[in-house]
C-alpha cells in the first residue's frame, strides 16, 4: 500500500482531473490524517487514533498562500483554482470561515481569475459558519457516495451518527449552490461485498441528486492505491452511462476515469481529484 500524506500547507500546483491547474491548501496536520471519515479508498491511508487534533494556523495559511500566489503570478502561471483538500476534512478547522475569507481576499488581490474550491465530506455543513464559508467559494464540492446508510458506513466509515437523510436535508439549504461528488467503486472489504454501482444504488442515489438539485455532479472512480485491498475501479464507459442518467435530470455531470500521475513531490495530486 502506497498512500500519500501532504507534507506542506500549500502544495502543488497539480493538474486536477476536474478542476484544472490546482494549487492545494492543507489545513490539517502534515504528518497525520485528521478526518471524521475513514474512507476505504482514501489516498491518505487509514486515520490514526490517539492523536490530539492539530491544525495549521490561519496566519500561516495566509502567509504561505500569499507568497505562492505572488510567485505564480510573477511567473505568468496563475492557478486555475485554489483547492482546500489535504490530509482530511478541511471544514473541521475551527477558523475555516475566516481562512476562506482570507483566501478570497488574497486571491482577489493577486490572482483574480482563480476559483476557490473546497473538497468536503459534508459532515460539518450543519454548522452555520461552515455553510456561510462554503457559500462564499466558487466550487462548494460535497461528497455523497451513496443514498443508503449501510453503504455509506461501509465505504466512508463515518465516525458520527448522522445519516444520509440528514446530509441531504442540509445540502438542500445551499439552494443548489453546491457540487455533489461521488466515488463509484466495487470489490470486497472486511469480508463484505462493496458495490455502489448496482441498479438499486444508482437509482436511489439519482433520486437524492434530483432532490438536492446541485449545480453540477462530479463522478469518478479509484485512481490511486487504496488502504483497503480488493477494491476495483469502474470502467469509464460505465461511469459515462451513470453520468448520462444525471444529465437526463437536467443537471450537468463531469465524469473522470483513472489517469496516470507523476510522482515528484510537488506533483502530488489533491485528494479525491
Amino acid at each position: 500500500m502506497s498512500t500519500i500524506l501532504f507534507d506542506r500547507v500549500i502544495f502543488g500546483p497539480v493538474h486536477s482531473r476536474r478542476l484544472g491547474l490546482s494549487l492545494g491548501v492543507n489545513l490539517l496536520p502534515t504528518d497525520n490524517k485528521l478526518c471524521n471519515f475513514d474512507c476505504i479508498y482514501c489516498e491518505c491511508g487509514w486515520g490514526k487514533h490517539g492523536f490530539k487534533p492539530r491544525f495549521n494556523t490561519r496566519e500561516e495559511v495566509r502567509t504561505l498562500l500569499r507568497a505562492k500566489l505572488r510567485e505564480m503570478a510573477a511567473a505568468g502561471t496563475p492557478p486555475d483554482v485554489i483547492t482546500f483538500a489535504g490530509n482530511g476534512e478541511p471544514t473541521m478547522h475551527p477558523q475555516f470561515e475566516e481562512i476562506i475569507s482570507d483566501t478570497i481576499a488574497v486571491r482577489d488581490e493577486l490572482c483574480p481569475s482563480a476559483k476557490v474550491s473546497v473538497l468536503s465530506n459534508a459532515t460539518m455543513i450543519g454548522r452555520d459558519n461552515v455553510r456561510r464559508a462554503l457559500l462564499k467559494v466558487d466550487n462548494n464540492i460535497l461528497k455523497l457516495d451513496s443514498a443508503l446508510d449501510e453503504t455509506v458506513r461501509l465505504i466512508d466509515q463515518p465516525r458520527g451518527r448522522a445519516g444520509v437523510a440528514e446530509t441531504v436535508r442540509l445540502m438542500k439549504l445551499f439552494g443548489g449552490r453546491l457540487i455533489v461528488q461521488t466515488m463509484f467503486l466495487r470489490g470486497m472489504y472486511d469480508g463484505r461485498k462493496v458495490d455502489n454501482t448496482t441498479e438499486t444504488e444508482v437509482s436511489t442515489w439519482l433520486e437524492l441528486i434530483r432532490e438536492v438539485a446541485p449545480q453540477q455532479v462530479m463522478i469518478y472512480t479509484i485512481d490511486r492505491e487504496t488502504p483497503a485491498h480488493g477494491l476495483e475501479k469502474i470502467p469509464l464507459g460505465e461511469l459515462m452511462r451513470i453520468g448520462a442518467r444525471v444529465e437526463a435530470l437536467g443537471i450537468p455531470c463531469s465524469v473522470s476515469g483513472a489517469t496516470d500521475h507523476p510522482s515528484t513531490p510537488d506533483s502530488k495530486p489533491n485528494p479525491e481529484e
